[in-house]
Order: C-alpha cells, then structure tokens, then sequence
C-alpha cells in the first residue's frame, strides 16, 4: 500500500511543487491539499492520511494549533511541520503538538521524500540544522531535576538526543560509541522512568526540565 501524504500549506507553488514530487513515487500517493488549516480541519479527518506536511505559519490559524486539534481525531497520522522558521520553542510547541518531524522549506525534494518515509516507518526526522538546534537546547538541564535523577550522565546525554529527534545510528555517531550500546542505554532509561516507548521517556523529559512557577507565581 502507498504512503498516502496529504499538504496544508499556503504557498500554492510551494504546495504544487511538494505535490508533484509526492506524485512521481511509486510508493506514495498525494492525498487532497490544503491552503489553510480551517479546511485541513475540515478534510483530512474524513481522509486519514498517513502522513501531513504542515506548515507553520498558516493565515488567521497556525499549523501548530491545527496539529494540536487534528492529532487526537488522527492518532495514526505522522504530522511533519515544514517552516521556514529555526526557533528552539516552535519546535517544541509542535512535538507537544503532536507532530513527529520538522523540515525546513528550503530543504531539498529527495531530504523531504526522505522525511516522509521515516516518519512512516516510525522515525523523527528533522532537518540537519533543526536537529542541531533542538540538542543545544537541551545542553543545559537544570540541576536537581528529580525525575531524572535516577539517570547516569550518559543516559541522560542519550535522553536529550533522543528528545531532538535523532535516531540511534546518528545518536551513536555523536556520542562516539557503538549503536548496540546506544540501544542498551535507551532500554536502560526505559527502565528507569518505568516507561514503555521513546515518545513517553521524551514526554517524562520535556517536563522535568519544564521551568517551574516561580514563588511569586505560586503565590
């Protein structure tokens, strides 16, 4: 069965073009378009995609907002956001979205048909610089952060990698260790934060280096 992939974006030459690369794979099928998220709210529920390519700065509704609303009535479709934009918070305001990848627009045709089969066969991808910018953004993680001190400081340094998105292989090649011992380290952490899956141990990440109210705000 092909990949069906549908496209909220409002740039109509944009969205001509990713359609037409999605049209040239044999293992893949373009689903309907749309050129903003009111109608994608619309559509795509009845369709059920396997996969969106969701832009973030939609008019009047953001892509974010759209993923957030569609995720829960989409629980089997992958949203990868497609932006313009390399800001630390949109991206993860639109993993806490739901959506399960990131690209920039400039990325090229083969890095987007790329995308969108990892994402289908279970993977994060994101674009080379969007990866770079979310694990800076995760270097410093406050001390004393209960909920994850059960964790030694290289399971933690392979829990920051894999709430960036990278996969095991690129997590390996970073840390310069084996891949075997990237997958030995991430079942270790499971363990640990009496999780099941890596979307419940990033989930358990992002929120333990959350900054918490300050005493004024609790008041």
């Amino acid at each position: 069965m092909p990949i069906m992939v549908s496209i909220v974006e409002d740039d109509e030459t944009l969205r001509e073009l990713m359609s037409e690369w999605i049209m040239q794979e044999a293992d893949l099928k373009l689903g309907k378009t749309y050129p903003d998220a009111e109608s994608a709210l619309v559509g795509l529920p009845g369709q059920k995609p396997d996969v969106v390519l969701m832009d973030i700065n939609l008019p009047r509704q953001s892509g974010i907002d759209c993923v957030s609303q569609l995720k829960p009535r989409l629980k089997a479709t992958q949203f990868v956001m497609v932006t313009v934009h390399m800001d630390a918070d949109l991206i993860f305001r639109a993993l806490a979205a739901g959506a399960t990848g990131y690209m920039l627009k400039r990325s090229t045709c083969d890095e987007v048909l790329a995308a969108i089969r990892e994402v289908h066969a279970g993977g994060s991808p994101m674009s080379r610089a969007i990866a770079r910018l979310a694990v800076e953004a995760f270097q410093r993680v406050p001390a004393g952060v209960s909920d994850l001190e059960c964790l030694t400081e290289r399971e933690l340094e392979v829990l920051r990698l894999l709430s960036s998105g990278l996969m095991y292989k690129e997590i390996a090649d970073q840390l310069n260790i084996k891949f075997n011992t990237v997958h030995v380290l991430s079942r270790h952490i499971y363990e640990k934060l009496q999780v099941n899956s890596r979307k419940e141990a990033t989930t358990r990440f992002r929120m333990a280096i959350q900054p918490g109210p300050s005493p004024k705000d609790r008041g």
